[in-house]
């Protein structure tokens, strides 16, 4: 088995999991593999060492493929250090898939990528292509259906185009211009909450208050009201849900079980599902009433340990 479709992964500080990543990309050998891997943290003891050890994983290759490396020197962080890789990527490919570190995709997911960025190349109507699935099937509308198309593209192993990628800012100051909260309020299903969750989104990574990039992709594909393909079933599995994580320290145990998708996919009428993304913004993003309660006293508890 090989695969054909560039793949670019962006790794940090944790070795173990991407040793696994590699083990699984061994097994579907992709012919070209873009490794980048962010530097360390001078104040964080042993980090420089794991950093190393993730550089060095890039060597273990060892079928045919042409790979390449981005190593930071510096730590650019979350925002900017993921954004950078994946920009660095586009650079060198039209289009491609991008996985963390700690996402390990079903082999089916490779195949099911490559099918739809060759369907949807030169369809502007979709911004990418996402393998991660939270929805239960009854909560889906056409779940016999092999994928769906959503209003956010999620990034726990997805793919991609550089004309979609080339939408995306990391810097959104003055996001209002680009999305206006009447424009907002209808891409979110005329929802007050959703209306809420993602204004507040949005203003908290213009003021640059969270240090993260995916914000912003979803901005974009707003923006310019293009939606995501995104599989019926759940293709990942996110193996990153600890202390030493970023964002993702606790796991809510939202992910669907992992399975193959049938191969190859019946093509899907380039519709919403606007059933499917309710269910997401109210179970994954918990953009509800109570949920808006609960995002203020994060927000309020995150000011207070920034101030002590």
């Amino acid at each position: 088995m090989t695969f054909a479709e560039p793949v670019l992964v962006i790794a940090f500080n944790r070795p173990d999991h991407l040793s696994v990543l590699m083990d699984r990309l061994r097994e579907v050998q992709p012919t070209q593999l873009f490794i980048a891997v962010d530097g360390p943290r001078p104040h964080k003891g042993g980090e420089l060492e794991r950093v190393q050890a993730c550089r060095d994983l890039a060597t273990t290759v060892d079928w045919s493929c042409d790979v390449q490396t981005n190593f930071q020197n510096a730590n650019l962080g979350c925002g900017l250090g993921v954004s950078t890789a994946i920009s660095w990527f586009f650079d060198n490919v039209d289009r491609g898939v991008i996985l963390e570190d700690d996402i390990i995709p079903d082999p089916s997911f490779f195949p099911y990528c490559e099918e739809l960025l060759e369907r949807y190349e030169n369809d502007e109507r979709v911004f990418a292509i996402s393998g991660c699935n939270f929805v239960p099937a009854e909560h889906q509308r056409h779940p016999e259906l092999p994928y769906r198309f959503s209003q956010v593209p999620h990034i726990w192993g997805w793919a991609t185009w550089r004309r979609s990628w080339a939408k995306h800012r990391l810097d959104i100051v003055g996001w209002r211009e680009v999305l206006p909260v009447k424009t907002l309020w209808s891409r979110v299903g005329h929802s007050i909450p959703s209306t809420v969750y993602w204004t507040s989104t949005f203003e908290l990574l213009a003021r640059k208050e969270v240090d993260t990039w995916d914000g912003q992709l979803v901005l974009a594909a707003m923006a310019e009201d293009a939606w995501t393909a995104t599989s019926n079933v759940n293709l990942i599995e996110n193996i990153g849900f600890n202390e030493q994580a970023t964002h993702t320290t606790v796991d809510r145990q939202e992910l669907q079980p992992v399975e193959s998708i049938r191969l190859p996919m019946a093509e899907v009428p380039v519709e919403h599902d606007s059933r499917a993304d309710a269910w997401t913004r109210h179970h994954h993003f918990q953009a509800t009433w109570r949920g808006m309660l609960d995002q203020a006293d994060r927000y309020r508890k995150q000011r207070r340990r920034r101030a002590s």
